[in-house]
């Protein structure tokens, strides 16, 4: 598989500027799609068979599932501070953003069962900022919709790297059905950059090199990951934000970490 870059195009009449199908990506499972709204504009949308997460990346906005009214949410006007405002709709429901200021809308989907799950708001204040990692491997963590979290498949999540530093490091994968090992799911990178001029790396490889691109990744870049290691770069002066999305078969987040590099993680090591 090539072409694991995305590069955002421009807006669409709905204001999507990102489209990540199965169909367009040759794999079973996760959907994502980015909207740049202008204040006053509407987009909706009904999946009979993927639920939805629908995250605020930036900007303030209303937000309806079928009869469900959560008012006006969200309002940070970066991704780099405090966190998103969301919203999970389940499988057949129909759900309707209306964008109060300029809006990020990222939409995150994965195949669900109707009536499995209610929908629900996923304000701010319930988002914890974990840091992960040490050194030069820190990384800032907000779990949007983890595992523990009701859904059929969604595992939603966003990080923070400041500039210098690397995450999805040491290069891990998630590619295989081996539980508890190790569990299948694919994933989405959406990548913003602070300043917006900058660019960070992604490497996305595999152990026998069938899959072996890496790319330099500028301000709203998606990169696929359908299998294999994904390890992220932050250069020095550009702090990287980005929007995880991954889905499989089971519903759990278990990593094998590449054995070349898992030296780095024994125990005493700084």
């Amino acid at each position: 598989m090539s072409g694991l870059l995305v590069r955002p195009s421009t807006p669409d009449p709905e204001g999507r500027v990102l489209s990540i199908t199965p169909e367009n990506a040759g794999w079973s499972h996760v959907g994502f799609a980015l909207y740049q709204l202008t204040a006053g504009q509407t987009v909706a949308d009904r999946t009979p068979a993927r639920e939805t997460c629908l995250v605020l990346v930036t900007g303030r906005a209303r937000i309806t599932v079928d009869d469900a009214k959560y008012g006006l949410v969200g309002g940070r006007t970066t991704p780099f501070e405090g966190a998103p405002a969301s919203v999970y709709a389940p499988a057949g429901a129909t759900w309707t953003v209306i964008a109060d200021s300029p809006v990020e809308l990222a939409v995150c989907t994965a195949p669900g069962a109707p009536g499995s799950h209610p929908a629900r708001l996923i304000a701010p204040e319930e988002l914890v900022l974990k840091s992960r990692g040490q050194g030069s491997n820190t990384r800032y963590v907000r779990d949007i919709l983890p595992e523990t979290a009701p859904a059929d498949g969604l595992l939603v999540v966003e990080v923070i790297t400041p500039g210098g530093n690397w995450s999805s490091y040491p290069p891990h994968k998630h590619d295989q059905d081996n539980l508890p090992v190790e569990s299948n799911l694919e994933e989405t990178y959406y990548h913003r950059l602070d300043p917006p001029q900058g660019f960070a790396f992604q490497r996305v490889y595999t152990d026998d090199r069938s899959i072996d691109e890496t790319m330099a990744v500028e301000n709203g870049c998606v990169v696929k990951v359908p299998r294999g290691y994904h390890p992220v770069g932050a250069p020095h002066g550009y702090n990287l934000y980005y929007l995880n999305v991954m889905a499989g078969p089971k519903r759990i987040w278990r990593f094998h970490n590449d054995p070349a590099h898992e030296w780095m993680l024994a125990p005493g090591r700084p």
